[in-house]
């Protein structure tokens, strides 16, 4: 029925105005638990609502489709919600807390729950605390957001992206069917042989410098005296550092059978394994056992039997066999950071009563796979005998090329009792730390306008040469072959820290003449050193190499007539280390104020 003095077409329009508004006022932007308006309003403490109630129409989409309902439901997540059945404090979205634990709640510490953010639309639940009521309750409120960056998504068309797929079980019913669409047991046998391939696949991970060596249960056990002189046996032992240490073990002798850290087997039963978090596992071999006696005598053991300690009684003295005094550990690596090998070495001994409390002594050294031991001139200081570790650079840039026989690497002019310089070519002598070395040779020249060589021993002619070509012949008798560049300035020196070596400086003297010839007589080589490190111990350090060739002029001779010179190389080494002096710390400055009261009333 409609109102009297209006047209039908006006009330159609009327009609439809309405039901739109109807539709529109029936979405609202905000929803609340059990309110139909659009405010906060507080909520139960019941199950939470469903983000889309029975009966709400959905948001109006754009004309190419309306966006799918979100499968996550906001209004049901609580991501603070850890503990099960129980209340988490400050946890306000917590469906097992109760009106008593809001009265201690603080703030919510979850305030706002979103689903996905890459939606320019999307669901938002926000708590909060209404500490005005009582008791306190909790506040619930579900509101539209809209995402303010422009690169957000408006529209999904594709709804299976919105969940995961569940996979189809095979059963009596379906097993057929699935029999058919994949290739017989082809999957069956892919699955088994790709499982099976990963227990096998070895591990990426790889020891670095200074980690922890794995074993089956722990980590390798390596004691050592940390704040003390006495053992820590927690001590781990770290990859590719060398150690040796001595230590301090307070025992009871009378129960030296129930100690595990004077048992063989506490060294040698754990397993290292090859990689960090491997399955694969290296057992320790033990590779020899020294006893030694109560007069410190040795004697290798045939086998490698593992000995356990045993308390003997001999009159009044008590007396434990079988304890470890020395550990001694070799382990092998490879270029890839796995450990292959794994031995070890005893002493063990006789222990009274009379050298309680007990030292022992513990060593590992890394020996890498498919590699000889370098022979060192020191570690890390020149020992004296032994000889310079020299080489040179191809190329700036490049590391320090050595010959793999070091005691050619710095060498000079070998002397011999005839002296024959022309018979000495080739023949040289190392340079070794800490020895003044002279060497040198004779050589005879004649008629010298064509200056020929004689030999000092046959007089031979070697033929008639220029000056320059004789002065060249000498220098290669100076020089050598491969004469160095740098001289490492320590005995372990490595070859790639090039900026460690110590440059070898040049210098060519010579005295000129009218109507001479400028023939090399001499190479004075001068090595300063200095003494390096702890007063206690002090190592031997190269700072300075200097080579100085020094030409002589010689006139030429009357035809028939002969000159013999002298070809002489000298090596010295110069200590140019500073006085040691002792230091010590500055003393403590005190820094102490009396109180501006302190004389009172005498002041």
């Amino acid at each position: 029925m409609r109102p009297r003095g209006l047209p039908p077409l006006l009330v159609v329009l009327l009609s439809c105005w309405a039901s739109v508004s109807a539709q529109t006022e029936a979405t609202p932007a905000v929803t609340t638990e059990g309110l139909n308006s659009t405010e906060a309003a507080l909520a139960t403490f019941g199950p939470f609502p469903s983000t889309r109630p029975p009966g709400t129409p959905r948001a109006p989409g754009s004309s190419s489709g309306p966006r799918p309902t979100p499968v996550t439901d906001v209004a049901a997540l609580c991501v603070c919600d850890l503990s099960p059945a129980q209340c988490d404090v400050n946890c306000c979205c917590d469906p097992d807390c109760s009106s008593v634990d809001f009265s201690v709640f603080s703030a919510c510490s979850v305030p706002v729950v979103t689903g996905d953010s890459q939606f320019c639309s999307q669901k938002a639940v926000m708590y909060s605390l209404n500490f005005t009521a009582n008791p306190p309750q909790r506040v619930f409120k579900l509101v539209e957001q809209i995402s303010p960056s422009i690169f957000c998504i408006h529209i999904t068309n594709y709804k299976p992206a919105l969940s995961f797929i569940n996979p189809e079980v095979p059963d009596e019913n379906n097993f057929d069917t699935l029999m058919k669409t994949s290739d017989g047991f082809t999957l069956n046998a892919e699955s088994d042989i790709s499982f099976t391939t990963k227990l096998d696949i070895p591990t990426t991970a790889k020891y670095k410098y200074g980690v922890p060596l794995q074993t089956s249960d722990s980590f390798l056990r390596f004691p050592s005296s940390l704040t003390s002189s006495l053992c820590t046996d927690n001590n781990p032992a770290a990859f590719l550092v060398n150690q040796a240490v001595r230590c301090t073990r307070k025992i009871n002798l009378e129960q030296c059978e129930e100690i595990e850290a004077l048992s063989m087997a506490f060294y040698s039963s754990p397993e290292i394994l090859r990689a960090p978090d491997s399955r694969t596992k290296v057992p320790i071999t033990v590779q020899s056992v020294l006893i030694q006696s109560l007069n410190k005598t040795l004697t290798r053991r045939e086998d490698t039997d593992v000995l356990q300690p045993a308390l003997v009684n001999a009159g009044h003295f008590h007396l434990c066999m079988n304890v470890v005094l020395e550990v001694k550990y070799s382990l092998t690596y490879t270029d890839r950071g796995e450990v292959t090998k794994a031995d070890l070495s005893f002493l063990l001994g006789t222990v009274s009563s009379v050298v309680v409390p007990l030292q022992q002594k513990f060593e590992i050294h890394f020996l890498q796979e498919n590699t000889k031991p370098v022979p060192l001139s020191g570690n890390p200081g020149y020992v004296v005998g032994l000889p310079l570790a020299a080489g040179f650079q191809p190329h700036k840039g490049s590391g320090i090329i050595q010959t793999t026989n070091r005691y050619r690497q710095f060498t000079i002019l070998h002397s011999t009792a005839e002296q024959d310089c022309l018979a000495l070519e080739g023949v040289r002598t190392p340079v070794l730390f800490g020895y003044t070395m002279q060497s040198g040779c004779k050589l005879r020249f004649k008629q010298f306008s064509c200056l020929s060589l004689l030999s000092s021993w046959d007089y031979r002619l070697i033929g008639a040469l220029p000056c320059r070509l004789v002065a060249q012949k000498v220098k290669n008798l100076l020089w050598g072959q491969g004469f160095p560049d740098y001289v490492a300035p320590f005995g372990n020196s490595q070859a790639q820290d090039v900026l460690d070596w110590v440059p070898i400086h040049f210098i060519t003297q010579s005295f000129n003449r009218k109507d001479s010839c400028q023939l090399p007589g001499a190479l004075v080589i001068e090595v300063k050193w200095t003494k390096y490190g702890s007063l206690l111990n002090p190592q031997a350090k190269i700072v300075n190499v200097t080579a100085n060739l020094i030409s002589s002029s010689f006139p030429e001779v009357s035809s028939g007539n002969e000159r013999t010179i002298l070809i002489s190389t000298a090596v010295t080494f110069v200590d140019v280390s500073a006085p040691a002096e002792a230091g010590f710390r500055a003393p403590p400055a005190i820094n102490a104020r009396l109180p501006f009261n302190f004389f009172f009333p005498f002041v």
